[in-house]
């Protein structure tokens, strides 16, 4: 009995779907993976060599450390909320296809086009004793109705403030600056849902807001966590408007931190023993706060509902 041939043609490991994903997977790999495992294997290394926890001890004994953990917190948690309802109500503004909602659309879009430097120079000349936000609040009488509450003596020295104020300032800078990323999310999760669910549910005696919080928000949840996911560990990265406001070690965040061991004090002794320690808690902490997020988002997906 003659033995049959396998007729199967070889498959050509080069024309594999796969393939298209190396080119993906190898800057990954190089501009990733190798220098955050570089990272971590010097975070628990000792300036002169051997393993130690020393350039740790060194992060917690920063004077600055705490305060720039509760500041990247506090600034994380409260922009996160206040960007999302904001970005969730222009959503559901433009959704409505009023007349004008594209030339408004493309207004609100205009500050996702600035890079972040470009915002920190344009809000710094505004928050300046001279700068153009004093000079609005001249033009629409809010000085002088200020003034004549007694809630203020002369023009706002903006730079001025410190602490929670602070930090409460550069929200309201940054939540001007990205709110439109995360609004363009939500829009396009709406403007893929199905209206006849939300007419449906106000037919059978839903009011408007019923049928946006039960009908219309879980249906278009996916769009939802990924956009506020985003931002969250985008929060937790803050670091550029603070420093071209207020400049270096006036209102701490970790990653402020990287960059003044990194660059601003590179000649200290264990500057980047310092810097390197910081790199490997950040990426700690976005991964333990992108985790916790997930894990609280989580549920039971509307379609797979009976």
């Amino acid at each position: 009995m003659v033995e049959q041939m396998d007729l199967k043609p070889k498959k050509n490991v080069f024309k594999s779907p796969y393939m298209l994903l190396l080119p993906a997977l190898l800057f990954y790999l190089m501009f990733w993976f190798f220098p955050v495992m570089l990272s971590l294997i010097q975070s628990f290394t000792a300036k002169y060599g051997g393993f130690s926890l020393d350039n740790f001890r060194m992060m917690f004994d920063d004077p600055l450390f705490l305060k720039a953990l509760t500041n990247t917190l506090v600034f994380a948690v409260i922009s996160l909320i206040l960007q999302f309802f904001i970005a969730l109500g222009v959503a559901l503004l433009v959704n409505r296809n009023f007349k004008g909602s594209k030339l408004f659309l493309f207004v609100m879009l205009i500050p996702m086009a600035l890079p972040q430097s470009a915002v920190g120079i344009l809000w710094n000349t505004g928050l300046i004793q001279v700068g153009w936000i004093n000079s609005l609040f001249e033009v629409f009488g809010l000085q002088s109705l200020l003034e004549g509450l007694s809630v203020i003596d002369g023009r706002i020295i903006w730079k001025d403030v410190s602490g929670m104020q602070a930090v409460f300032l550069i929200i309201l800078i940054d939540t001007w600056t990205v709110m439109p990323s995360v609004m363009i999310i939500i829009l396009a999760g709406l403007q893929n849902f199905n209206k006849e669910f939300k007419e449906a549910a106000q037919v059978f005696g839903a009011t408007k807001f019923q049928a946006l919080k039960d009908i219309v928000i879980p249906i278009i949840k996916p769009s939802l966590i990924t956009a506020l996911l985003l931002r969250l560990i985008a929060g937790v990265q803050v670091w550029l408007i603070s420093v071209m406001i207020f400049g270096f070690e006036r209102i701490p965040f970790l990653l402020e931190r990287i960059v003044f061991y990194s660059d601003k004090v590179r000649t200290g002794e264990f500057s980047y023993q310092l810097a390197v320690a910081y790199s490997v808690f950040t990426l700690a902490l976005v991964f333990i706060v992108a985790f916790g997020f997930i894990k609280l988002t989580k549920g039971k997906d509307w379609r797979n509902q009976t």
